[in-house]
């Protein structure tokens, strides 16, 4: 198997979901700007042990896992499996088994997503028999005008919506009703927002953002058919859980425009240790203890103390990654894992350029 001191590389997963989107996607591995196309493969899913829940594609059971990139028939999840303590650490292993606790995505929408929302854990534990639920934090890299609409994301119940109220909208499929009950933002490159489970939701047309998440794929979704036109399937509505018990998976706690932006909106933080630059926490083990994500920027090079295991996606750049174990070429785009027992390491530029790089982390010990 793959070494535990030296971080690896790992493909590429796309993954089939009921929206449209993708175009920006394409163009990151290297379509020319404007040339990308979107379709029904909107997400590239990092550093993932998780298969993909769609129905009708269960001819394809490995949709979202992760692969090593050299070996693409050996799933991430099994290298995890043959050394959970070596890779993952062992407080965490002995916590979490081979699982990493955590899924990241990047997700590029030309359409809005139906409005859903997802277990917190304690409600996936009750009615899914899930030891995680699915509490996210988006972090916008980019976007669009779709339409003439500027990016924006739907989020949080506002003040007055009752359970009943919300049942009643979605018999009716009355959509516009069902947005007006949510807070919509538009949003910017930069901006990091926190989406607990249990807190409705929707990404709107034109954005291309990176998620960190709770590593399952449970989603309710409260819209029978796409804004372009496709019928989502029951089961992809309800998860199994029927058109009434659904509706005990959203919190029905609502809040005013400025409070809801002040609690689930993050601001930037300074990385750990560096007081100036541009590499800043994202979001953090006091905002969640599910997750952890930083941004990485450096124009020379970038000391970073390796306390758990990781995973880094190279938005930007190219330069190598300097450890004990040896010296990794880094690539944009590129995705890796670095093992719990890789040493603290150095991020290092190319000549002339800068490396960015997103560090994402599963949950707290």
């Amino acid at each position: 198997m793959m070494r535990t001191d030296l971080p690896f590389q790992l493909d590429y997963p796309r993954a089939w979901r009921t929206y449209l989107g993708g175009a920006r996607l394409d163009e990151l591995h290297g379509v020319q700007r404007g040339m990308g196309r979107d379709g029904h493969f909107p997400e590239e899913w990092i550093m993932s042990v998780v298969a993909a829940r769609n129905s009708g594609r269960e001819d394809f059971p490995e949709e979202g896992l992760s692969h090593l990139a050299q070996t693409p028939r050996i799933t991430l999840k099994s290298v995890l499996e043959s050394d959970p303590a070596a890779y993952l650490g062992s407080t965490h292993a002995a916590a979490h088994g081979a699982h990493p606790g955590v899924l990241v995505k990047l997700i590029d929408s030309s359409e809005r997503l139906t409005i859903q929302v997802h277990p917190d854990r304690e409600t996936a534990q009750r009615l899914l028999g899930s030891s995680f639920g699915k509490t996210e934090c988006w972090h916008i890299l980019d976007g669009r005008m779709v339409e003439g609409e500027a990016p924006c994301v739907y989020l949080g119940f506002r003040e007055g919506v009752t359970r009943e109220y919300w049942q009643e909208l979605f018999k009716k499929q009355e959509i516009p009703g069902m947005l007006d009950c949510l807070h919509r933002y538009e949003v910017h490159p930069g901006e990091t927002i926190l989406i607990e489970g249990g807190v409705p939701h929707a990404i709107g047309a034109g954005c291309f953002l990176a998620e960190i998440q709770e590593p399952t794929d449970y989603t309710i979704r409260v819209e029978r058919t796409t804004p372009s036109g496709f019928a989502v399937a029951d089961e992809m509505c309800h998860q199994g859980l029927g058109f009434n018990q659904m509706f005990e998976c959203f919190h029905y706690q609502g809040f005013s425009r400025d409070a809801a932006r002040k609690k689930w909106f993050l601001p930037r933080r300074p990385f750990p240790g560096e007081q100036t630059g541009d590499s800043a926490q994202l979001v953090g083990y006091e905002d969640t203890p599910f997750f952890a994500m930083r941004e990485l920027r450096t124009d020379g090079e970038l000391k970073v103390k390796n306390e758990r295991f990781s995973g880094l996606y190279v938005l930007e750049g190219a330069g190598t990654l300097e450890c004990k174990g040896g010296i990794l070429q880094l690539n944009a785009p590129g995705q890796y894992f670095v093992p719990a027992g890789t040493s603290d390491f150095v991020l290092r530029a190319a000549p002339a350029g800068q490396l960015r790089v997103l560090q994402c982390f599963g949950p707290r010990d």
